[in-house]
């Protein structure tokens, strides 16, 4: 992430911000101290971010009449997909296989949970995962990010996905947040089948892992680009030890991953541990 300017703390920025995204101009504004920083994801743009801003700064028009992008076409909304593509991605495949199981039922639960699972007289009967990877179901080390249980359990889910997914992916690139997703995927379902359950599933380990890597790039290198509030760090790591409580089972909430989020969590903190010491040089 390449710093480009600071600018002034109220100046209004919408309508740049708007123009950025129409040119396909990967870009981050954070407030500082001192006014609002605006970066730049890839450095080969630089002097077309520099032009528009030149442009905005003279007070002239960012967009051609009618508000048409000068270039992209009609597809200017989907200009947030193209720049996090595999948050995107995830994403997808999250809707994908709820839409696949309120049609197929049960079908799709037992091809994606950790271990095979298959009905003698009538029971559900589960495998281990050592069956399951020596006939090659490898994919069920990660498939059950994939599952969701219910709207909320998806609509949560997805939201802080892309929150933190799309973080990463502006300023560390797609290949850092797919290192992200497949380990703190598999490490948040091995830790929650270490417990003995099989039957889980849901993107809220890889929600942590994110947010653990966010919170840490943000804290140990202030200049990244990287920001996440702090009340929504308290709010996520308190909900965490709330559904560890008795409490959490008395008033609806006792079937939660609880291990699959601080399996995540952990991969989460130790990839922003060791990547936070990496230099990094910046504009």
């Amino acid at each position: 992430m390449y710093r480009v300017i600071l600018l002034p703390r109220d100046a209004d920025l919408r309508e740049l911000r708007q123009a950025l995204w129409a040119h396909r101009i990967g870009h981050r504004i954070t407030e500082e101290d001192d006014g609002q920083v605006l970066w730049l994801v890839d450095p080969s743009q630089l002097e077309a971010l520099r032009g528009l801003l030149e442009q905005w700064q003279r007070g002239e028009p960012l967009m051609p009449a009618g508000g048409k992008p000068n270039r992209g076409g009609g597809s200017q909304w989907l200009t947030p997909f193209r720049c996090a593509p595999v948050t995107s991605l995830a994403l997808g495949l999250c809707l994908l296989v709820f839409a696949a199981t309120w049609l197929f039922g049960d079908l799709v639960i037992a091809a994606l949970t950790i271990v095979p699972v298959g009905i003698v007289d009538g029971q559900p009967v589960t495998g281990s995962l050592a069956e399951g990877l020596a006939s090659g179901q490898v994919w069920r080390l990660l498939s059950p990010i994939f599952l969701h249980f219910g709207w909320m359990h998806l609509i949560f889910n997805m939201l802080w996905l892309w929150f933190f997914g799309r973080q990463i992916e502006a300023i560390h690139g797609g290949r850092r947040m797919l290192t992200l997703l497949l380990l703190s995927g598999i490490g948040g379902n091995l830790a929650q089948y270490a417990t003995g359950i099989v039957l889980f599933g849901g993107m809220s380990g890889v929600d942590f892992a994110l947010l653990g890597y966010v919170w840490l790039m943000s804290r140990r290198r202030p200049g990244s680009g990287f920001f996440v509030p702090q009340m929504l760090v308290v709010f996520m790591l308190a909900w965490m030890v709330f559904t560890m409580t008795d409490v959490a089972a008395l008033v609806g909430f006792g079937n939660v991953a609880n291990e699959a989020h601080l399996g995540g969590l952990v991969v989460g903190l130790v990839l922003g541990w060791y990547h936070s010491r990496q230099k990094r040089h910046q504009r």
